[in-house]
């Protein structure tokens, strides 16, 4: 795997909303911002500001980048997927176009792509797909089959299978009710996928149960997981650690380190699943740094 550095260079644009549409339960914008269109790789993310001058929405909200136009009629566009689920993403799915929205982006690391072609699996939970349509046409590009796993609870919940059959070499579908594809989890799905393609690398983006699960598979089956956690990140930019989790270095050490900095991309294998409480992640009593007993 070729590695993918922290990138340095981050802009700070007042996009102009261009076009906004309903996909499932879901929100699809596009939005004109050039320099983050040039900077941005498959992975990453961008902050949103919320409001205008007069909200009382201090905090940004954070969306993984669906995929990027550097060059065009409106010279660069980033499109983002956002479900609404409170004040700040209703105020986003409410922008329509020629609306302005202050964005921060590129943040945090990038999918790593192989040095060389090898059959990848990328799984994708609810919208929590969206980023791996990108890396699929950079997967692709580089020689390697591709498949993907779409699962959701229902129907409504998937994003991207239409565009998924258009950019992969097979897709797979999964809710949790029957109501489209395969009736259960992508966990179900996954293990004689893995076999018959022979994958080397299992790509996944959506809840960290989720994302445990396949890691578990992916390691069983021969294959490195490579995944992009869904930790809540209230600054983006690594400053107000509401995001940090455990992660083993390559020095054997567990350290609790930022999402949004030094993620949202992990190595499947290097996460202290065994940490996590839901979607919350405790302190392992072994971390670097951790409360020892009697404050010791």
């Amino acid at each position: 795997m070729s590695a993918s550095p922290v990138r340095a260079r981050v802009a700070k644009e007042v996009a102009e909303v261009i076009a906004t549409r309903r996909v499932g339960a879901y929100q699809h914008l596009t939005l004109v911002s050039p320099q983050i269109a040039e900077l941005a790789r498959p992975g990453q993310f961008v902050a949103l500001a919320v409001g205008d001058e007069s909200s009382a929405t201090l905090l940004r909200r954070s969306f993984s980048i669906h995929k990027v136009s550097p060059s065009g009629t409106y010279g660069g566009t980033v499109e983002i997927v956002v479900s609404a689920v409170g004040p700040g993403t209703r105020w986003i799915v409410g922008r329509q176009p020629h609306d302005p929205v202050d964005v921060v982006g590129p943040l945090g690391k990038a999918f790593p792509l192989p040095t060389e072609p090898v059959p990848c699996v990328l799984v994708g939970g609810g919208y929590g797909s969206a980023p791996l349509f990108w890396l699929s046409s950079q997967l692709r590009e580089r020689g390697c089959h591709v498949e993907m796993v779409l699962g959701a609870a229902s129907e409504d919940r998937l994003f991207g299978v239409v565009e998924a059959r258009r950019s992969c070499d097979g897709v797979t579908v999964t809710t949790d009710d029957g109501s489209a594809g395969h009736r259960g989890w992508v966990s179900d799905v996954l293990p004689e996928l893995i076999d018959r393609t022979g994958a080397g690398v299992v790509y996944g983006c959506g809840p960290m149960g989720m994302l445990r699960s396949i890691t578990d598979i992916a390691g069983r089956h021969g294959a490195v997981a490579q995944v992009a956690v869904e930790e809540a990140m209230a600054c983006g930019v690594g400053v107000c650690m509401t995001c940090v989790m455990p992660v083993v270095g390559t020095d054997g050490q567990t350290r609790m380190v930022r999402s949004c900095v030094e993620g949202p991309v992990f190595r499947g294998d290097r996460v202290r699943w065994d940490a996590f409480e839901g979607n919350h992640a405790r302190v392992p009593d072994d971390a670097v740094g951790a409360p020892r007993a009697g404050g010791h």
